[in-house]
């Protein structure tokens, strides 16, 4: 929109008018749907029994960015993140790596290792991580649900 600073007779502040590059169409529709709803306009329910890496990564960064979940808690999501090739002993990119993963799971087999460990720490750690996926699972990734 363009804001004019014209005035007439009539008019004694200044107009609005739509602009040639302003947005009508389905993008505009998009991002007025999420400033309503609170959500992005491609939020997806949350299925962490079925996730990419980088998912998980984009939901802990959601988490974190909007103040649901601090650094320190979101620690063993990044654990769970991280892959190394067996062959290259080298991380995995993430972006290119469409495995999907039970983080779930996951998170229960690295609390039963924790304790066979001793490590009582990363298992609380842990536990804490797999009750938040619990509580938001189905949620909307990007939506405004606290967890």
């Amino acid at each position: 929109m363009k804001i004019s600073n014209e005035t007439g007779p009539l008019r004694s502040a200044p107009r609005t008018q739509p602009s040639s590059t302003s947005g009508a169409g389905p993008s505009s529709f998009s991002s007025a749907l999420a400033a309503a709803t609170g959500q992005t306009p491609s939020a997806r329910p949350a299925d962490f029994t079925n996730m990419t890496r980088q998912e998980m990564t984009d939901w802990m960064n959601e988490q974190i960015r909007t103040g649901k979940m601090s650094l320190d808690e979101g620690a063993p999501f990044m654990g769970m993140t991280m892959k190394i090739s067996v062959e290259t002993g080298q991380p995995v990119d993430m972006a290119t790596d469409t495995t999907r993963i039970n983080f779930i799971e996951k998170a229960r087999l690295g609390i039963e290792g924790a304790r066979s460990l001793n490590d009582q720490k990363l298992a609380e750690r842990l536990q804490m991580a797999m009750d938040r996926m619990h509580r938001s699972q189905g949620h909307a990734i990007g939506g405004d649900e606290r967890s």
